[in-house]
């Protein structure tokens, strides 16, 4: 750690001319550093070319590194006269600098959306290297001692506020290292192309947890906690699961459950509680389905376990779509047929190397003969209506173009009418008039 100054060394060149001298070239230093920084900012912001190392972090070094050439520079020249005070003492500060915009700049990978972050970085960086300076010149000394002097009595252990904000402090730096190096392993697993989508997406939740943890438990025995006292907040736990969080916890392992087994995954079309969509997220929670008319919805692990999902794209992503068409009866059906066929293989979306467009006769009903156009598709994200649409359109444009018909409800009334019978007509008389509709009169009616 820097040893805090003695002010009475400050007071003692400050009594001389050179400590002057010593204290203007320091400055100088620090004013042509911040220019320099300013300059090449600017040069590179109106070029468009700024300086990258990493993602941008020697853009943060241009003041401190000037800075710190200037000073050494001066230091060496100083030397040759007497030892330099004040330059001596911008040293260390300037190197903390470096040291302190670099480490804010990489939390902003660590919590990439922390908006403050990215927006008050410089801000964050001069106000940790103003604590910094205080710690420097003594000021966090006497602060420290006045904190470790609050002490609140937590049963047979009291614990100062000195305590306290130290154990915060190691927690907060165990859990950013960790979150660190979890966000870098999962970046590296979720480039990995030769593993599934599924299997990446359960590594990478895996890991950040088992790290969590890990970091938890060190941060916790660093901070001279007991981990014996874990087992009293274990069994709480079990008891809240058991009594109010059991549909939180079934979410959970259900979500596991399906990251394990690959029944769903990313980018599968899927129709569960009576929603069709692509699978657009898999959380440990809950999986996203955003339909084709662009609504999201939020399905819970455990429905998609529990219930039965129609997985439209879990062996293949090709599905069959089946587009009705009704023609008269005195239509050529053998003809129908060949241009529903024909207006398929038209169709740029519709597969034809296998499982080719084929077209049917599937009953002969009221109006008119109802046939069936089936077609193969391997984009069903694509949707299914404008596809059924095009079809539709260019079936009706071949049946017009080649004469056949499309029927339309209609109803017939007939009027039958007859002469009336009388007299004795026989047995089948009576059974004919009034098959007929007429009613027979019967001798002496």
């Amino acid at each position: 750690m820097l040893p805090s100054i003695d002010f009475s060394r400050v007071e003692a060149a400050l009594s001389k001319p050179a400590g002057w001298i010593d204290l203007a070239i320091a400055l100088a230093c620090f004013a042509i550093g911040f220019l320099a920084d300013r300059r090449l900012r600017v040069k590179a912001a109106a070029a468009h070319d700024v300086i990258r190392a990493g993602a941008g972090g020697v853009n943060r070094l241009i003041f401190p590194l000037v800075t710190l050439v200037l000073l050494v520079a001066a230091s060496i020249a100083f030397q040759r006269y007497r030892t330099p005070f004040f330059i001596s003492l911008a040293l260390p500060l300037v190197i903390a600098l470096a040291v302190v915009r670099l480490v804010v700049y990489a939390l902003r990978g660590v919590f990439p959306g922390a908006s403050w972050l990215a927006t008050s970085e410089r801000a964050v960086s001069f106000s940790v290297w103003g604590i910094l300076v205080l710690y420097f010149l003594g000021v966090v000394h006497d602060v420290a001692a006045d904190l470790d002097a609050l002490v609140i009595p937590l049963g047979k252990t009291p614990i100062s506020l000195l305590d306290i904000g130290k154990a915060l402090l190691v927690v907060l730096l165990t859990l950013s290292i960790t979150l660190w190096i979890s966000g870098f392993v999962e970046g590296r697993l979720m480039r990995a192309e030769g593993l599934d989508s599924s299997l990446r997406a359960l590594a990478a939740k895996a890991v950040r947890a088992v790290l969590l943890v890990v970091a938890v438990l060190i941060a916790l025995n660093a901070v001279g906690l007991d981990l014996t006292l874990l087992s009293v907040f274990g069994g709480a736990l079990g008891v809240g699961i058991g009594l109010g969080l059991q549909k939180l916890a079934s979410n959970y392992i259900a979500g596991f459950t399906i990251l394990i087994d690959r029944s769903i995954r990313l980018g599968d079309m899927i129709t569960v509680d009576n929603r069709f969509g692509v699978v657009s997220k898999v959380t440990a929670r809950y999986v996203v389905v955003k339909g084709l008319d662009g609504v999201e919805a939020i399905v819970p692990n455990e429905t998609l376990v529990t219930t039965t999902v129609l997985n439209h794209s879990y062996s293949t992503r090709e599905i069959r779509i089946a587009v009705p068409v009704q023609v008269t009866y005195g239509s050529d059906l053998e003809r129908a047929l060949e241009l529903m066929v024909e207006a398929a293989r038209a169709e740029p979306r519709v597969l034809k190397a296998h499982n080719e467009p084929a077209a049917f006769v599937v009953r002969f009903a009221d109006s008119g003969v109802d046939l069936e156009l089936g077609v193969w598709i391997n984009d069903p994200e694509n949707g299914q209506g404008n596809l059924r649409s095009s079809l539709n359109l260019a079936i009706w444009r071949s049946f017009q173009a080649n004469g056949i018909g499309i029927p339309y409800p209609q109803r017939e009334v007939r009027i039958v009418g007859g002469s009336v019978h009388t007299g004795v007509q026989g047995a089948a008389g009576p059974a004919a008039e009034a098959g007929a509709g007429i009613p027979a009169e019967r001798p002496g009616g």
